[in-house]
């Protein structure tokens, strides 16, 4: 499907958050994904994917995760100096705020006129792998996808040394789809296995896919981009998403 973009300001209860919105040019209304980024915000790779997302015949939404920190328009290059400012940023944030942001985001979404009610999902790469996790405790998140959410295993997130994220795996009411990279540093076996055990002992609906790939494997820039497995976990997400929206 031919895409059109915009960036929009979503209101929210502190300052509003800068959204990349890519969506389904013909008429009719689609599915929303409320979709995070790494901690480099919106680079081009993550550009990318939500416009390739939206191709699908999705609404795709992707908010500046630093909006409370960061100027608007803030997207950090892929070098160390970039990396060391992400962490500070995710390190400034208190869980409470994300989740703030997200539910911003998420009353936001019905207001678009190309979104269908009631058929909203989540996505997201590392920390915005995490941040879609926390999404998914949203009674009104019907499908995630997590890409090898960092921090979800031992509770590391933001500025929370514990989120608690997998204690609460019980209140999440849509089906689940967590991907991880067999070689990730990130998200080692014991912690694939923790995630594994708390979302099977909360029998959530969920599935785990492990493909043999590094850390940040889907962004298209650098040493760790591998395009047959990016396409096929894409693949997976459209799956997912396409199954349970148009059931």
């Amino acid at each position: 499907m031919v895409v059109t973009t915009e960036y929009v300001s979503v209101p929210s209860s502190a300052s509003p958050i800068r959204t990349f919105v890519a969506a389904p040019k013909a008429e009719g209304k689609y599915p929303a994904i409320w979709c995070y980024s790494d901690i480099f915000q919106l680079t081009p790779p993550m550009l990318r994917a939500c416009v390739r997302l939206a191709g699908y015949g999705f609404v795709a939404a992707a908010p500046e995760i630093y909006a409370r920190i960061e100027p608007p328009g803030t997207a950090l290059a892929f070098d160390d100096a970039g990396r060391t400012r992400g962490q500070e940023d995710a390190a400034k944030t208190p869980v409470a705020h994300f989740d703030a942001d997200c539910r911003a985001g998420l009353d936001w979404l019905p207001t678009h006129p190309k979104v269908v009610r009631g058929k909203i999902g989540a996505m997201g790469f590392c920390i915005g792998g995490h941040l879609a996790f926390r999404g998914a405790l949203q009674p009104d998140v019907r499908a995630t996808v997590c890409y090898y959410g960092t921090g979800i295993h031992d509770g590391k997130l933001g500025q929370d040394a514990d989120a608690g994220s997998l204690a609460r795996a019980n209140e999440i009411r849509g089906e689940l789809l967590m991907v991880f990279g067999a070689t990730d540093p990130h998200v080692p076996s014991e912690g694939r296995d923790t995630i594994d055990r708390a979302l099977l002992q909360s029998r959530i609906n969920h599935r785990t896919l492990l493909y043999p790939a590094e850390h940040a494997f889907m962004r298209d820039e650098g040493p760790r981009f591998d395009p047959e497995v990016t396409d096929l976990a894409f693949a997976d997400m459209i799956q997912l998403f396409r199954r349970v929206f148009h059931a």
